[in-house]
């Protein structure tokens, strides 16, 4: 125990923290109070007391959730939870918060009370399904029926579905809907916040779902959110979450990508479309006219231009057409200030007000982009795009204002240094507000598991999968008789793996997108020698413990594209101050990729395998490859392809552990 540690022990805010962890413990079936654990509590305790930001790192099964939750519940404070995915919001919400606040109740002398909080478009919109109004698109048109002309009759069915819902429901709140609903049809019954009139003037406010999720996270110990509405948040000035002093952002690692994604906006000529189609019923047709022909100079130019990325001015036709949008938005908003108060209060009117001002802002910022935004076109859509190109002066602004910041991950530390990762978040590189922590895992690693890199291959090239690394990867998939997770960097790469399995063993072989994800994985886990071959979504968040899957295979290290614009600005503008954009962008985008992808195999303490990377780089590369064998789990290492075929043969014969 280090020093700072057993001060914090010996204080109040540490006994008590420790206090409930046993207690909550002690309430867990079959639980233990890991070392890490008790640690990671103490570390939480001490920055909640102290005010100073913490970054820990807890590898898979430590408990790092009941670990910071005990804390912060001894600590008293109004506490802000943000995760980046619905899996472990669902987890802390609906298993590890109930099960928590009634173990520690008799410690505290109360019973914490927790809420979660999402985005508005996140719940059922009384206003919408109340009929109030008629939709310009189609969607509903009465209280009494559906009148869904040209529209398949299972898109009408889920609209209907999701009406007599809204009668039922207490929380509006769309993850309750079982079975779901597809996005369409659930626009048709949700208003994001833009859209909304607010509670004061809407009939409905005092029976809104999304006001009523706000008031029980107002009066909440905890509240439970995600990335998306934290990231919101901070770019509204604080004005969204409920006031709070302790924020814990949990899978940290994500956080940088998802701000980026919520500052990220899009032009694109089908969303214009829209505008004047709303537009000619509420305004003018000849304003609608203009925003028409406007969509159509855009698409033009961006036909033009294809996939770019721009730098400096736009080109000539392409500001032409910005000019044209942002001429017909401003017509098209003096309109809308002659309608009556009545008409401006409609779902309708708050939509096309919404989108003309959402559109305004986005082509201003692309005509006269900041040194801090990335520009670029893309063909799908077509669309263009604007993104800042770092938010770490946003993160280092608003994310630690007035609270203490936790920040926790299983993957926080990229070549065994936690630097990198905290200057993505905004901290200062010399700690002079933050510490850090890495409790470690309850897993040995080195017995449980072999990192094997096959570095007599030849360096990958093409996108697909070599005819050498082909050859390797049946050669590991026969001697561990199937249970293997493959996580590859392209669709090609995938399908051509399959094909080649396909053609030699006699496991069953399931690849990504010919069936959906959740049957996919479902299968895997229960058929002890399926064969599950995937892309990026497969690499973190499967959790398959067990024989199901012994072998994990990744066919090449995950550096980002070098042509993504994000990556290739933000590696250009390092390489123009001096510093190497490879080293700083690519090298840690793919240290933590690689990361999540091995931390597939060991998810429990009697899980064995092996993580294969048919990738001799992160063998022979002096300049990133250690950087990068440092940054995955402590398994045993080694090149040697007979060992560790054998000693997969070894382990689907008996069991037994690698070795």
């Amino acid at each position: 125990m280090t020093a700072r540690t057993e001060e914090t022990a010996g204080s109040k805010v540490g006994q008590e923290a420790l206090a409930v962890l046993d207690a909550a413990v002690a309430a867990t079936p079959g639980g233990l109070t890991r070392d890490g654990q008790r640690r990671m509590s103490e570390a939480v305790a001490e920055a909640i007391d102290s005010g100073r930001h913490l970054l820990v790192q807890a590898g898979t099964g430590t408990g790092k959730s009941l670990a910071y939750l005990c804390a912060a519940l001894a600590a008293g404070e109004t506490v802000v939870v943000s995760t980046a995915t619905l899996a472990l919001q669902h987890q802390l919400v609906a298993v590890d918060l109930p099960r928590l606040v009634e173990a520690v109740a008799p410690v505290l002398g109360r019973t914490p009370t927790f809420a979660l909080l999402k985005g508005r478009h996140n719940y059922i919109c009384k206003r919408k399904m109340a009929g109030e109004e008629e939709e310009d698109d189609g969607t509903l048109e009465g209280t009494e029926e559906l009148k869904w002309a040209g529209r398949q009759r299972s898109f009408a069915k889920q609209v209907q579905r999701l009406f007599d819902w809204a009668n039922d429901t207490d929380t509006g709140d769309r993850d309750d809907l079982d079975p779901g609903v597809s996005d369409r049809a659930w626009r048709q019954a949700s208003t994001t916040s833009s859209e909304c009139i607010g509670v004061k003037d809407c009939a409905q406010g005092p029976d809104c779902f999304a006001e009523a999720a706000r008031a029980r996270a107002r009066e909440a110990d905890i509240i439970v959110t995600n990335h998306a509405l934290l990231s919101i948040d901070m770019m509204k000035e604080r004005g969204v979450l409920p006031e709070h002093t302790v924020l814990i952002v949990d899978e940290a690692h994500e956080l940088v990508d998802r701000v980026t994604s919520a500052a990220r906006a899009e032009l694109t000529p089908a969303r214009l479309r829209w505008l004047a189609q709303r537009g000619r019923r509420l305004i003018d047709a000849d304003a609608a006219d203009q925003i028409r022909e406007a969509a159509d100079s855009l698409e033009n130019a961006l036909n033009l231009v294809g996939e770019r990325r721009f730098s400096g001015e736009l080109p000539g036709p392409l500001t032409e057409a910005l000019h044209l949008v942002n001429s017909a938005c401003v017509k098209a908003t003096t309109l809308m200030g002659t309608l009556d108060s009545e008409t401006r209060k409609q779902l309708s009117a708050q939509q096309l007000k919404a989108g003309i001002v959402e559109t305004v802002e986005t082509a201003g910022r692309c005509v006269a982009p900041s040194p801090e935004d990335v520009i670029w076109s893309e063909p799908n859509g077509p669309q263009l795009v604007a993104a800042p190109l770092s938010v770490g002066g946003l993160l280092s602004a608003m994310l630690y204002e007035d609270r203490t910041v936790i920040a926790t991950s299983a993957t926080l530390t990229l070549g065994g240094k936690f630097d990198t990762v905290a200057r993505g978040l905004g901290l200062a590189a010399d700690q002079s507000d933050w510490s850090s922590l890495d409790v470690g895992s309850p897993f040995e690693y080195r017995r449980q598991g072999i990192l094997y890199v096959a570095s007599s291959l030849p360096r990958p090239s093409a996108s697909g999968l070599s005819e050498e690394a082909g050859k390797e990867l049946l050669r590991l998939v026969e001697a561990s008789r199937g249970a293997t997770l493959g996580l590859f960097s392209s669709k090609r790469a995938a399908e051509a793996a399959a094909e080649l399995l396909r053609s030699h063993v006699d496991y069953d072989v399931l690849l990504q997108g010919e069936e959906t994800l959740g049957s996919l994985v479902k299968r895997f886990k229960e058929e002890e020698s399926t064969c599950l071959l995937g892309v990026m979504s497969l690499w973190q968040g499967v959790d398959v413990p067990g024989m199901t899957c012994r072998l994990v295979v990744m066919d090449r290290i995950p550096f980002p594209r070098p042509n993504e614009p994000l990556t290739a600005a933000r590696s250009e503008a390092a390489d123009k101050a001096g510093r190497s954009g490879f080293t700083e962008v690519s090298v840690p985008a793919a240290a933590i990729r690689l990361a999540q992808g091995a931390g597939r195999l060991i998810r429990r303490t009697t899980d064995r395998g092996v993580v294969a990377i048919l990738d001799s780089r992160l063998e022979t590369s002096r300049s990133y490859g250690r950087f990068l064998r440092d940054s995955l789990p402590p398994m045993w290492y080694t090149t040697k392809s007979d060992a560790v075929a054998g000693a997969l043969s070894r382990l689907a014969e008996s069991g037994s552990e690698p070795s």
